[in-house]
């Protein structure tokens, strides 16, 4: 797999802390591995975007930005405004298959999620892995409201003959709620996709370190990882209101004996 395209079903999800674990594990597997960034947006020239920072986390070989606008915005929207050329999903393919020419694995991060606009023909992060013939892994939130756009993005996918690798939990809570816990079972079945990691709240704020030796857990062995998506899921399962209920009648009964 020389070109995965890292996606998500919004913005500021956590795809950039998903593509750094990503290039981390690979790295650390020996393999070479470079990055490349369609369209930075919402980053001024010679700030630090998305592709120094999974270079910073991961120790990946090499970055690439193909484009940069000011304003945070979709690119295409940013570019206009901006009064600047935006990127098209050929010019992304043809610049993935170049990094793929020097590097064991490319890893395309999209901006915002699939179907967001490059340019004015309409041009999205879908026709570049289209194009790529890539495969491409959905970075999602945990909580309520992801199954429909996780549905909905797998549906396009589809649509377009795409093959996508799984789904990604970008940022797992510290405390997560039912619909979370509750969307762990539910995520591979609207996706038509397995669950492939779950990524800490706050990952991306550890350093280089500490953020290369714990990726591998959380990421799957598909992508490189340790997680394993059947525990995880049954260590935050949900308890149904009947098993709360019977579990309540028989903590009163036994209180009622003693």
């Amino acid at each position: 797999m020389p070109v995965i395209v890292v996606t998500g079903t919004g913005t500021e999800i956590g795809k950039t802390v998903v593509t750094a674990a990503l290039a981390a594990l690979a790295t650390a597997a020996g393999r070479s591995v470079a990055v490349l960034k369609p369209a930075q947006t919402g980053v001024a020239p010679g700030e630090a975007g998305d592709v120094a920072e999974v270079l910073r986390l991961s120790g990946a070989a090499a970055g690439a930005e193909l484009a940069r606008f000011p304003e945070p915005l979709a690119p295409d929207t940013a570019a206009r405004r901006a009064g600047l050329a935006p990127v098209g999903p050929a010019e992304v393919a043809e610049a993935a298959r170049k990094l793929a020419e020097e590097h064991d694995l490319v890893l395309v991060e999209g901006a915002g999620g699939l179907l967001v606009r490059f340019d004015e023909a309409g041009g999205t992060l879908a026709d570049a892995a289209r194009l790529l013939g890539a495969p491409v892994l959905v970075v999602v939130p945990a909580g309520l409201g992801t199954l429909n756009s996780t549905a909905l993005t797998a549906e396009a996918l589809r649509a377009r003959g795409i093959e996508q690798l799984g789904v990604v939990v970008g940022s797992w809570p510290g405390e997560p709620d039912l619909a979370a816990r509750c969307n762990l079972a539910d995520l591979p079945a609207v996706a038509g996709a397995p669950l492939l990691g779950a990524v800490p709240a706050g990952a991306g704020a550890l350093g280089a370190g500490e953020f290369r030796a714990a990726a591998a857990g959380w990421l799957a062995p598909a992508l490189g990882g340790e997680w394993d998506a059947a525990s995880f899921t049954a260590a935050h399962a949900a308890e149904r209101p009947a098993a709360r209920e019977t579990a309540a009648r028989e903590t009163a009964a036994r209180a009622a004996g003693a």
